[in-house]
């Protein structure tokens, strides 16, 4: 179903128990559904459904939605498909760019279309700083018909002559409001002086601030929007809670929880590079083993660390913001913030690292006593108050004062009622404990 409001074409899916969409029935040819067959995949998320018949007839697209919804089949399998159809002969060139603000969603983007293009004669490669360029100019020189990049590498190799972008058809960013708050504005002026006014646009974006709106008025033409879920909204199946606690407490805390816990997959946010790394060495003097990724780090550091904490060799990951764009772990039981974003529209993707692909996950927030506005900006981000934990060993009066509300207290039945130790169960909880999932 599509209805224009205020100059967009907005396609929602109605409620209905029809029969399901299957990508057989989006126009899709077959050597991609055998490629989406090997990969699992046999019916389209919501973001899948509703833009891909629209970008298959060269509409442009403006997607908001969290992560862990399908984004990057959602542009990749109509990008595939066009080229598929207008196949060129001779040595390919780039006809596709998709930019992104990290080098892990670079790299897995990238993934994606070479499972996607298996059984097809499409090639696709990767470029990002912080690794020798060599490989990538010696890739480049062999021909590519889909680029991905961060801003920063590409404009370098342009301006050596190893890359030209007359060529292109498509235009993807990814995870705009991300580019955005990293400060990649400038670089992505450059860029888009560099492509042909004739192109299709496509933007993604899980949140849409009003730099994203500007950005998207400017480049998108007559788009299509679709939203899965309304902004700042939170996944239902996490649980979250709300730990005031001192802040010199705050990695004493954290130690406790994990000791208590025993997550499986956590990962823990810290505002800030050197933040993270003071984490990782206090963890490690507690006998905790974690490591951080962060934009000092190596890419090889980084990889190793995501591909450990990916097979479950490593429980605990320590990441700021701009790092965890690109971790794509469906299996993250527990999200800390050790440090409150100081962006509210931050939190919401920070949780949504777990409780995906239809498990739940709990996130567990601290907030000290210089912190309180930051809670009260997410609270009112996300339209309802964190729950909150007072049964910790490190709870501070003066940080929640600082909040300057009261605290819900757990009544005394059900899944609330104190144990023999005192404690009650809503606290928190963890899936590598005795309680499993809800269903």
């Amino acid at each position: 179903m599509g209805y224009g409001v205020d100059g967009w074409s907005i396609f929602c899916l109605p409620q209905s128990d029809g029969p399901v969409t299957r990508f057989e029935s989006l126009g899709l040819s077959p050597p991609i559904l055998r490629a989406l067959d090997g990969v699992g995949y046999s019916v389209p998320t919501p973001i899948q459904e509703q833009a891909i018949p629209p970008l298959l007839e060269g509409r442009d697209l403006l997607g908001c939605a969290q992560t862990g919804t399908g984004k990057t089949a959602a542009f990749a399998l109509p990008i595939l498909q066009q080229i598929l159809d207008h196949s060129t002969p001779g040595r390919p060139v780039i006809r596709s760019l998709v930019l992104c603000p990290t080098r892990e969603l670079a790299s897995q983007i990238n993934q994606c279309f070479t499972d996607y293009a298996r059984h097809m004669r499409c090639k696709s490669m990767v470029v990002f700083g912080g690794v020798s360029q060599r490989p990538q100019v010696n890739a480049l020189r062999r021909g590519v018909d889909i680029l991905v990049a961060t801003p920063g590498r590409l404009l370098d190799l342009h301006e050596q002559g190893f890359i030209r972008l007359d060529n292109v058809e498509f235009l993807v960013l990814d995870e705009a409001d991300r580019m955005l708050d990293m400060g990649f504005i400038h670089d992505l002026r450059k860029i888009l002086k560099l492509l042909p006014r004739k192109r299709q646009n496509l933007l993604f974006s899980a949140t849409l601030p009003k730099n994203i709106q500007s950005l998207a008025s400017n480049l998108l033409h007559n788009p299509v929007r679709v939203e899965i879920t309304p902004q700042a909204t939170t996944v239902e199946a996490i649980e979250q809670r709300l730990m005031f606690v001192a802040k010199a407490d705050k990695r004493r805390l954290l130690t406790h929880l994990i000791r208590e816990l025993k997550p499986s997959r956590a990962l823990v946010f810290s505002r800030t590079k050197h933040g993270a790394n003071r984490i990782v060495k206090n963890l490690d003097r507690d006998g905790i083993e974690a490591l951080a990724i962060h934009g000092n780090k190596s890419q090889g550091a980084r990889e190793r660390a995501l591909r450990r904490f990916r097979s479950g060799d490593l429980s605990i990951l320590v990441a700021t913001d701009v790092a965890s764009r690109g971790i794509d772990v469906s299996e993250i039981s527990h999200v800390i913030n050790l440090d409150l974003p100081n962006e509210p529209e931050s939190y919401v993707h920070r949780i949504g690292r777990t409780g995906r692909a239809g498990q739940d996950g709990c996130a567990i927030s601290f907030c000290s006593e210089d912190e309180g506005a930051y809670l009260a900006s997410i609270e009112k981000t996300i339209r309802q108050e964190i729950e909150v934990v007072e049964d910790h060993p490190f709870h501070s009066d003066t940080a929640k004062a600082a909040k300057g509300r009261k605290s819900s207290k757990p009544q005394q039945s059900g899944r609330n009622r104190p144990n023999s130790r005192g404690r009650t169960n809503r606290g928190y909880r963890g899936r590598g404990g005795s309680k499993g999932p809800r269903r």
